[in-house]
């Protein structure tokens, strides 16, 4: 798709704050009547803040250091800044925060990646220096229930994008030393590692031989691998070579939205579960509901088709500017919380409670452009009450804030200690 890479040429600022919120909100036609989420049962809510903040919450995806990266802010008191900060993460009940190391596939071959990626990994250790009781960082499941309840956020670090890792099985070996514990093997475009989901060349069919060398070298560090953004054949070949259970940390269902490959298909999912793996839900809009991404594609068709009209380069600034306009005049309809709990029920009826979690992608997806009553991380006692409103029990809730991907974390911890 032309904007789609459009989009990921250009900087990361771009991609991470204003790529979503364009391609979304460019997206064309009547919005949908915008309401709040309600609360019509005030004990169950209730009950669900309690449930919150009781049960360990752990969330897989939070673009926060790209942000941090751009413009540092304090992100130990409340702010307007994006979707998350302390306060509003103990208001919401998150215990444990992946912050994700993102490198823009523009940066691909270019021997700037791995410097992206270190210097925000800087920054996640600099959140825990500068705020000491607030932040703590941890690298291993055996350190949560020491730190677990003490007033402060947990901070750990998965890695968006593997082409920080530059050819090169030293490198990965050294970000597990600083800390990350997942790594998505690839972002919007292929990479020496594996093919996209979202790009239509598919340079390898699947996983690099490289990148089979580098789910062996994960398998025996202890990170966990991430199939969130690879095409369908890198998955299968994941599933083929890893020796412990991999992770979704940011994907939605595709029954759901059946033209995006980004999401999981039913036998993705079932395949994931099967070999004990963990779908952790995403809350963009756009994967959440069909009508939103249709329209999604139909905007990008109207945009191409006017840049061409008119001689327009897509990736100059007054394609951008145009962009922007037509994103202000053109509003697009929300999903909603209840959006998100049916992505839930669906890996749920398919494969069971165990192999479902929570990757928001909180400060990824561009402002506006989080279901109603998700709107930030204050926010998740409303996921909570809207599951208890289906009937959902409290093991059940327990396993999908947090016990399942912590489970997928101690068997890869596991498996990683047997190879050693």
């Amino acid at each position: 798709m032309i904007l789609l890479n459009w989009f990921i040429d250009s900087s990361i600022c771009f991609i991470k704050k204003i790529y979503i919120p364009i391609l979304v909100f460019t997206i064309f036609g009547t919005a949908m009547p915008q309401t709040n989420f309600q609360i019509t049962d005030s004990s169950l809510f209730l009950k669900a803040k309690q449930l919150a903040k009781d049960f360990v919450m752990v969330d897989t995806h939070i673009d926060l250091p790209s942000w941090l990266y751009d413009e540092w802010f304090d992100v130990s008191q409340r702010s307007d800044n994006g979707e998350i900060d302390y306060p509003r993460a103990i208001e919401g009940g998150l215990d444990i925060a992946f912050m994700s190391i993102y490198t823009s596939p523009s940066l691909e071959g270019t021997g700037k990646s791995k410097v992206r990626a270190d210097s925000m990994i800087v920054l996640v250790y600099k959140m825990v220096s500068e705020w000491p009781d607030k932040f703590v960082f941890i690298t291993s499941t055996s350190e949560i229930p020491e730190q677990i309840n003490k007033g402060k956020l947990l901070l750990t670090m998965g890695m968006e994008n593997g082409s920080p890792i530059e050819n090169n099985l030293k490198n990965l070996e050294e970000f597990y030393n600083k800390g990350i514990r997942y790594i998505t093997l690839a972002h919007y475009k292929w990479n020496h590692i594996s093919d996209s989901a979202n790009d239509p060349e598919r340079k390898w069919n699947g996983l690099s031989p490289f990148g089979e060398e580098v789910i062996k070298e994960m398998n025996r560090l202890g990170i966990m691998v991430d199939v969130s953004h690879i095409s369908d054949s890198a998955f299968y070949d994941v599933i083929r070579l890893s020796l412990a259970p991999v992770i979704a940390s940011h994907s939605c269902c595709r029954f759901f939205v059946p033209g995006l490959e980004r999401n999981m298909s039913d036998e993705m999912i079932q395949t994931l579960a099967k070999n004990s793996g963990v779908i952790q839900i995403n809350f963009a809009n756009i994967f959440l509901r069909n009508g939103i991404y249709k329209k999604m594609e139909g905007g990008e068709t109207e945009l191409k088709n006017y840049f061409e009209q008119n001689d327009i380069d897509p990736n100059s600034a007054e394609a951008k500017d145009y962009s922007k306009k037509f994103m202000k005049e053109h509003p697009l309809e929300k999903a909603s919380v209840q959006d998100v709990a049916d992505h839930i029920d669906h890996v749920v009826k398919l494969v069971g409670v165990d192999y479902v979690g929570i990757g928001s992608d909180f400060n990824g997806v561009g402002e506006g452009n989080l279901p109603i009553g998700l709107e930030d991380v204050s926010k998740m006692p409303n996921l909570v009450y809207e599951l208890l409103s289906r009937g959902y029990k409290d093991e059940d809730i327990k396993k999908i804030l947090g016990g399942n991907l912590l489970r997928v974390w101690k068997q890869v911890e596991d498996v990683s200690n047997s190879l050693k």
